[in-house]
């Protein structure tokens, strides 16, 4: 959610962002509502000192045995007419509430315009793509040929965009899940964390899950939802806090379930496990100091990216232009692995900053006063990576003509052998 006092002090700033993000909202709209609050607060507040002025006048009267019925009718107007202003003041607040948390953050001044994915720059591609003696092929037909990638069973028991991993492409799962999470809290100073994936309303209103991308989530309750992804439980351990500058940055991974409803993706990735209502991530979270929470954007990114060079899997990195953005991100990265079976680079993780985006939604601060204020922490979240995707990324660039998948070195420990065969 974005400070209030900033759009007062300097509307033009958030005009122009959403342009950068060709989204066409009221500003003035939002004005409005903030100056007709405030004149509301102001009434309301001056009511409160006249009834106080004459709260005092009749203490005096009484102790000198005076009457004191006409300030007593004053004052009981005055309470009346402060009462109607005090619900005039929460239906305003209400209302301007739920403007803001309907904009988004806005883009750093590093972030190109632009008003799709066609327009987001590449910044890096690294490794070497593998020439195939044959035609290589999509990641479901080398897992139906194994008898270990079943769709038809998932979708009898749980419907369309699910599967059921067997045998070997099960343990290469919980291969890839444990290789990473070993790499993040080993090697790259990562907390692992086991957590709900169950959450309370408020907790996906602090990430920005809510309540513009209701329709992207799975309702399980009254006020409960099953989390589209880590970062909302991991992102929430630092709500309504406040974060000595000594202890940052925080950093924290956790594997889980995710679920997503997938609502605006009809018709798009209908084949395989690119695009499924349940997956295994492997999330990073970082709680940054907000002056170098762009460097920890950089760090962040190359874990993600140690993630693949180990894997030995070709990769690029490109930078996502204003139109392609996150609703909560400042700056984001997105990470695309080489799918030979398409013969084009996808996404595989993503990660931003968003700034005080959401820290200002559940109240995380740093415990030291800047310019007499305590400063809201920058929070980020990327994957580390996106574990059915990795295995998609796995199978298609070490597949064999015979169908075999060589397992990477880097995951031969975890697994036992070297190779998956059918069996």
């Amino acid at each position: 959610m974005l400070d209030m006092k900033l759009i007062r002090k300097n509307p033009d700033v958030l005009k122009n962002a959403l342009k950068m993000r060709n989204m066409d909202l009221s500003i003035d709209e939002i004005l409005n509502l903030d100056e007709k609050l405030r004149e509301k607060q102001i009434e309301s507040q001056s009511l409160a000192a006249e009834r106080n002025k004459l709260s005092k006048e009749i203490g005096i009267l009484k102790s000198q045995k005076q009457d004191a019925t006409k300030l007593l009718e004053e004052v009981a107007k005055s309470k009346e007419l402060e009462d109607k202003l005090v619900n005039e003041v929460k239906e305003l607040e209400a209302q301007l509430f739920d403007k803001l948390s309907y904009i988004p953050n806005i883009p750093d001044s590093s972030v190109p315009y632009g008003v799709d994915e066609k327009d987001n720059l590449e910044v890096r591609k690294v490794g070497n793509i593998k020439e195939f003696k044959f035609k290589p092929r999509e990641h479901y037909d080398l897992g139906a040929d194994l008898g270990m990638m079943d769709f038809e069973s998932a979708a009898m028991m749980a419907g369309s965009r699910f599967v059921v991993l067997k045998s070997d492409l099960a343990q290469l799962e919980r291969a890839i899940s444990n290789f990473m999470l070993d790499l993040h809290t080993g090697s790259n100073g990562y907390k692992e964390h086991s957590l709900p994936v169950i959450l309370r309303d408020n907790a996906l209103f602090n990430t920005a899950q809510l309540p513009k991308f209701k329709e992207d989530l799975f309702k399980v309750g009254e006020e409960q939802w099953l989390i589209p992804t880590t970062e909302v439980p991991l992102t929430n351990l630092v709500a309504n806090s406040f974060i000595p500058k000594e202890e940052l940055p925080i950093r924290s991974t956790g594997l889980s379930l995710c679920f997503r409803s997938e609502a605006g993706s009809a018709g798009r990735d209908t084949k395989g496990m690119l695009r499924q209502h349940q997956f295994y991530k492997v999330e990073l979270v970082s709680i940054a100091d907000p002056e170098n929470s762009m460097d920890e954007l950089e760090r962040m990114t190359s874990c993600a990216e140690e993630v693949l060079k180990q894997l030995e899997i070709p990769y690029r990195v490109v930078l996502l232009c204003s139109g392609d953005m996150g609703f909560s991100s400042n700056k984001t990265y997105d990470i695309e692995a080489w799918l030979p079976g398409q013969n084009t680079y996808r996404e595989i993780s993503s990660c931003s900053n968003c700034g005080d985006f959401q820290a200002r939604r559940m109240g995380a601060k740093v415990k030291d006063k800047v310019d007499g204020e305590y400063p809201f922490v920058h929070t980020l979240n990327g994957s580390g990576l996106a574990v059915g995707r990795t295995l998609i990324a796995i199978m298609e660039n070490y597949q064999q003509e015979d169908g075999s998948i060589v397992i990477p070195k880097a995951l031969q420990k975890y697994m036992g052998k070297e190779v998956i065969r059918k069996h």
